[in-house]
């Protein structure tokens, strides 16, 4: 049986995280590391690409929001 994959905070530190990596949602869609619950996000793990990760969300979100805007149709004043 292979050993547990341990979480990959502070890596390389003294301060290292020794907790196991959670399988499925502990992988960093943006760095592709492994990490702990406390340290799945990129806020809690320094990631590297944190400010692309920002840029891409902030890009999603603001599409969303453009193709949501609704248009207030003009009333007739009689």
């Amino acid at each position: 049986m292979p050993a547990k994959k341990r979480c990959q905070a502070g890596l390389g530190t003294d301060s290292r995280c020794s907790s196991a990596a959670l399988r499925i949602v502990g992988e960093c869609p943006q760095c592709r590391s492994s990490f702990c619950g406390t340290h799945r996000l990129p806020e809690q793990h320094d990631c590297s690409n944190l400010e692309n990760c920002r840029q891409q969300a902030f890009e999603r979100n603001k599409s969303k929001l453009e193709s949501e805007r609704t248009v207030a149709s003009k009333m007739a004043t009689a």
